[in-house]
């Protein structure tokens, strides 16, 4: 287990303890960053199975593959790296599918699963994707990172014109207990929104319902069709809109020097082993990870890994008990989740946007990352996120071109 090892945060003073680093912000942030997952994403996945006519016993599989493979990834990731490795599975690529699924069959989407995974396992264990990431300037990632965030900060304030009572009072007891306890507002926040929607009786309890999933095992079939038209695209949206996002998270969280060898290699290796069961992959989290990596998980940068850990754990509870934690996440009301999200962001937003204004040189090409990325706009199949980092280094390459060539 050494070759996991990471050079960076153990080549310290710092001596690692488990049992010592553990602490209730860190679960916290690892609790809603489920609940986020699992309100949220996941909506997609029941949206393109629906699309596809998937049978309940296929997209139970499906949603235990996905909870099991992230759970299980970063779980042993943040362990032995020692870094907050949050895992997911893939929202740009489950957005993907939604339009795509229905042309091919069930065992040909599986085949395509398999290559994607493959071509990201293969990027990540030959250190190619590495060298981009490490060339990323990083108050462009900075800025990437805070227009991925800035709909879910406005989204506090667009759920409060829903629901004024809840969402107010959760930003109310959010910057009292800010002031008063920083460390747990957003646990704060969390019991708060729970016990007002429960006092206001927009919590769904009727919803809720226990199911065990079983992991349904299917053959991949591999054509021309699925290759060109799933496989490249969901490796190409995997990559750009959620293994670059989550890098740059990482990186403006104080993990400078990040092994991404094994965070992509093992996490494709992964998505290759269990597409079998119906998971279109999983990889390194972008918007959940904000909340595990930043202050709030843990002031000690040092003691964040633990909200990866619990993270992991969390997940592979919710793929043995299959949709039985969506349904209970479903029982709550939007507002309060979106709300929720919100805030436990807020400090990774600061962050961003501190960041990208952080230097002359780059703040330009920064404030272009930032507005097209969190324009939301999609072009060609390739999100927000991809578009924003293209345009901002496009940006920035010719900015200081022009003004070097001046100098001279």
């Amino acid at each position: 287990m050494k070759k996991l090892q990471n050079p960076q945060l153990n080549d310290n003073n710092y001596a690692y303890n488990l049992k010592n680093d553990i602490s209730v912000s860190a679960i916290t942030a690892a609790i809603i960053a489920v609940i986020v997952s699992y309100t949220g994403p996941l909506v997609l996945i029941f949206h393109a199975a629906n699309s596809a006519g998937y049978s309940t016993e296929i997209l139970s599989s499906w949603i235990w593959a996905i909870s099991i493979g992230a759970g299980i990834t970063g779980l042993f990731l943040s362990y032995f790296l020692k870094i907050p490795v949050i895992t997911a599975w893939s929202t740009p690529g489950a957005a993907l599918l939604v339009s795509l699924l229905p042309s091919v069959s069930l065992n040909e989407a599986v085949g395509a699963y398999l290559i994607a995974a493959f071509i990201i396992t293969l990027l990540g264990f030959s250190g190619i994707f590495n060298k981009i990431v490490h060339k990323l300037p990083k108050p462009i990632a900075s800025a990437m990172l805070a227009g991925i965030l800035f709909k879910f900060g406005i989204g506090i304030f667009i759920s409060a014109a829903e629901q004024p009572l809840l969402v107010l009072a959760m930003f109310i007891t959010y910057i009292i207990a800010r002031r008063i306890i920083s460390r747990y507002a957003v646990l704060c926040v969390l019991i708060a929104g729970f016990c007002l929607a429960n006092f206001f009786g927009e919590i769904n309890l009727a919803a809720i319902h226990v199911n065990i999933a079983k992991p349904i095992f299917i053959y991949p079939q591999f054509s021309w069709h699925a290759l060109l038209n799933i496989a490249l695209p969901l490796a190409v949206v995997t990559l750009s809109g959620q293994y670059i996002p989550g890098f740059a998270i990482l990186k403006t969280s104080g993990y400078d020097n990040i092994p991404t060898k094994p965070i992509v290699g093992y996490t494709g290796l992964a998505s290759c082993l269990l597409s079998v069961f119906g998971s279109h992959g999983f990889n390194l989290a972008a918007v959940t990870a904000a909340i595990c990596t930043g202050k709030d998980a843990n002031e000690n940068v040092h003691k964040r890994y633990v909200s990866g850990i619990f993270n992991g754990i969390l997940y592979i509870i919710a793929g043995i008990f299959g949709g039985t934690l969506a349904s209970i996440f479903s029982a709550f009301p939007k507002q309060l989740t979106a709300s929720l999200a919100g805030i436990a962001l807020l400090g990774a937003i600061s962050s961003g946007l501190s960041g990208a204004m952080s230097e002359d040189k780059t703040r330009e090409a920064s404030l272009i990352t930032f507005l097209v990325t969190a324009s939301d706009i999609r072009l060609f199949g390739l999100g927000a996120a991809f578009w924003g980092l293209a345009l901002g280094l496009f940006s920035y390459v010719i900015i200081n071109y022009k003004a070097n060539t001046q100098k001279k």
